[in-house]
């Protein structure tokens, strides 16, 4: 197995009295896209959102067990630290709508109240936004508003808004269930193009897409880790029935 940057110990999370994640033990591997997969309802959404300290900002909210970051527990670390260092990309675009293009890809730098100078702030747009294969597309309109761009645009400036701050993991949690079949292609190819540099977790319960996409799959059922392996074993050589159940359509 390669080496983790991100493991989990145990962990386990409520809503209330409600646990949706049980005590799941977990080592994603650095620089590979790992596809966090199972049926509607079994918790993945909850345990990526655990990674990054999101879970906690549900009333009611509550983990037990540990989350490690490179060896340090996220959950002895600042909020804010963790979310830089684990950003996120969600499930329908949210570009800031009263923000430019610009200031969308520098937020993170603006609501923590970061200063840059121009230059530099011009060439962290640049970059990200040519990380985030947007550049081409929007550098002649960088003082639009993003919410003036297409629905598969608005997500790859929420990548580049993500990849600002330079992170070492990235979550996008159902990406594409927004989008289009193109901006879908668009956005699975710039994931392959992106784990040279951060290492990504997947949330689909697309089983085509895990197997376009990710290295590794975990199968999540009823908040349990059912099984985790290298994609081309676990979608072709399943050790537990319900996951071979899942990738065969007899649920999901």
């Amino acid at each position: 197995m390669e080496s983790a940057i991100l493991k989990t110990e145990g962990l386990s999370a409520y809503y209330e009295d409600n646990q949706v994640v049980k005590n799941i033990n977990l080592s994603i591997p650095e620089f590979k896209i790992t596809a966090i997969m199972g049926p509607s309802g079994c918790g993945k959404s909850t345990l990526v959102r655990c990674f990054n300290r999101m879970h906690e900002m549900v009333p009611g909210a509550r983990i037990e067990g540990k989350v490690f970051l490179k060896e340090e527990n996220v959950y002895d670390m600042e909020s804010i630290t963790v979310r830089t260092r684990i950003g996120m990309v969600f499930q329908r675009p949210n570009p800031f709508p009263m923000m430019t293009i610009r200031d969308n890809v520098i937020a993170g730098y603006i609501l923590n109240g970061i200063k840059l100078n121009r230059s530099k702030s011009d060439d962290i747009v640049k970059q990200s936004l040519k990380e985030a294969a947007l550049w081409d597309e929007v550098k002649d309109y960088l003082h639009k508003r993003g919410t003036f761009l297409s629905g598969g645009q608005q997500q790859r400036l929420c990548i580049a808004r993500a990849l600002a701050v330079k992170p070492d993991v990235l979550l996008f949690d159902e990406p594409t269930s927004a989008l289009d079949p193109k901006a879908t292609s668009h956005i699975e190819g710039l994931m392959a193009d992106l784990k040279n540099t951060v290492t990504i977790i997947l949330v689909t319960h697309n089983i085509a897409q895990a197997g376009r996409v990710s290295d590794f799959i975990a199968f999540l059922y009823l908040g349990e880790l059912v099984e985790f392996g290298p994609k081309g074993r676990l979608l072709t050589t399943p050790k537990d029935k319900r996951t071979e159940e899942f990738l065969t359509g007899k649920f999901g």
